[in-house]
């Protein structure tokens, strides 16, 4: 009979494995207490974030009750942006980058983005999205996606892990095995994956595979079923896939972080703490939770869940202990990557991205403009004065936030002043959006923003009757380029990051780079 470590070896254990958020822009009291006590990690989202300095002093603050406490984010770059959530990103996103195909632009964007995290003291970042984008009408990754080529996501995820990595910033790949073949989002329910094991090999794990030679530091899992691999639970609580499939099989040794549990793929079905319970024993070492649960009743509610799990013999202590020692193994690496980072010389290595004169600063526009990609009905004459702007919005997934501004509106405006702009969300009348849009415009020129219209009938509808009012209708997709190209200009960015905004604002307006 096994004999449990002393109560406070193992509180201190169950606290290291979770990594929660908080509500705040300053750490609060509990938060600071339980870092004491052995919590190990914090996750920070949007809601904790106001600048750079801000977060710079909120990150100081934490480390100052101790040193090597993980610092988490889930700052993708794209439309899935924490550091720039009211402004919209810097950086263009994954399908974006896998549109160029340039994996040395790739890496110089992943290494200013995390150049930029941790000058603010993050040095653990869940991304990059590893997943095949193998069904378009997946609601909650799309764009997420370096795309639907199995090679291309691979090496680009490769890339991005490497430059990330080269700023002292973790990578957490995710979302294994493979979110990308989903029509449900797992924030809402569920999703099942009916692929065989041959299917699976050939497309969903190639870039994982490839993330594992390529060193990434954490990988987090999937809330998806997938019987051919386990009939019953979920990845993020299946041993066979954790364990079995991605220790055992693929010799995967880093971190294994579970996506948010307080989604409802998990939470509607197991509860968070018996779910959270159960992840560590199928092979999880951290436990993420704080999108939507960002108190302390939360963290003490795992906390007591996974000892008590312990003490009852459903969850071995050498399970947990061996996840929150690869917990503290992560800090460790992190604090010698701060350290690397800050030595003299460091700067100087970030150099110029291959192929421009622009310094690393200016990636995310250089990356952003070479993305866009232009269909003319006939040779196009640049805007010279203010247009209107009817932006079709699909409702955003939890994701991506609804809090974070979408479209180039903006961006035209700071080039044509006066352009004014309205957002239109899903109707089944399409005549009635249309004359509101004409109503408004009047004789100025419309540009109709749109969002994966190909999986938006009512936004399909819409914009043809628009077009065929106005068809000097400029139209701008900022999703999935799936649909044909429509317009007299069409213009598709392959995200909503805001410069891809500046990117199409560009091309309307005549005023890009060089012009």
């Amino acid at each position: 009979m096994t004999t449990l470590v002393r109560t406070d070896t193992l509180t201190r254990d169950a606290l290291a494995v979770l990594q929660p958020g908080f509500v705040g822009t300053t750490a609060p009291d509990w938060l600071l207490r339980r870092i004491g006590e052995g919590l190990s990690a914090v996750g920070l989202f949007g809601r904790n974030i106001l600048s750079p300095n801000q977060l710079a002093a909120l990150t100081a603050q934490l480390r100052a009750e101790r040193d090597d406490v993980l610092v988490a984010i889930d700052e993708e770059g794209g439309d899935v942006t924490r550091l720039e959530v009211r402004a919209g990103s810097s950086f263009p996103g994954n399908y974006a980058l896998g549109t160029v195909d340039d994996a040395d632009l790739t890496r110089a964007v992943a290494r200013e983005l995390g150049r930029r995290l941790a000058e603010c003291g993050v040095d653990l970042n869940w991304a990059p999205s590893a997943d095949i984008n193998s069904n378009q009408d997946n609601p909650v990754i799309g764009v997420r996606s370096f795309g639907a080529d199995t090679a291309l996501a691979a090496r680009h995820t490769v890339a991005y892990i490497e430059g990330l990595q080269a700023a002292g910033v973790a990578a957490c790949t995710k979302h294994f095995p493979g979110h990308g073949d989903t029509n449900v989002d797992s924030h809402h329910a569920l999703p099942r994956i009916d692929v065989d094991l041959d299917t699976l090999h050939a497309r969903e794990l190639v870039p994982f595979r490839a993330a594992i030679a390529a060193g990434s530091k954490a990988v987090m899992s999937a809330h998806i079923l997938l019987p051919a691999l386990d009939p019953d639970r979920p990845a993020t609580l299946s041993p066979q896939i954790l364990t079995g499939l991605l220790r055992q099989e693929l010799g995967y040794q880093g971190l294994i972080v579970t996506d948010g549990m307080e989604m409802q793929a998990i939470s509607a079905v197991y509860g968070i703490e018996r779910g959270s319970v159960l992840a560590i024993a199928a092979g999880a070492d951290a436990i993420c939770v704080g999108g939507g649960l960002a108190d302390e009743e939360t963290v003490l509610r795992l906390r007591d869940a996974l000892v008590t799990a312990v003490r009852d013999g459903e969850l071995p202590e050498e399970r947990l202990a061996d996840a929150a020692a690869r917990v503290r193994a992560l800090a460790d690496w992190t604090r010698r990557a701060r350290g690397a980072a800050a030595e003299p010389g460091a700067a100087s290595q970030e150099g110029t991205a291959p192929g421009t004169d622009t310094g690393l600063a200016d990636i995310g526009l250089v990356a952003a403009r070479r993305a866009v990609r232009v269909t003319a009905a006939e040779p196009f004459t640049p805007l010279t004065s203010a247009p209107y702007v009817a932006a079709l919005a699909p409702v955003a997934n939890i994701a991506v936030g609804d809090e974070t501004p979408w479209g180039l509106a903006a961006e035209l405006a700071a080039i044509l002043p006066g352009t004014t702009t309205d957002t239109y969300a899903a109707t089944t009348e399409a005549s009635a959006l249309v004359a509101h849009v004409l109503g408004v415009a009047g004789d100025r020129r419309i540009v109709a923003v749109v969002r994966d219209v190909h999986r938006h009938p009512w936004m399909a509808d819409a914009l043809d009757a628009l077009i065929a009012a106005r068809p000097d209708t400029v139209v701008v997709e900022m999703g999935l380029d799936r649909a044909e190209p429509r317009g007299a200009l069409h213009i598709a960015t392959h995200g909503a990051a805001r410069v891809c905004g500046r990117a199409a604002a560009e091309v309307i307006t005549g005023k890009g780079a060089g012009a």
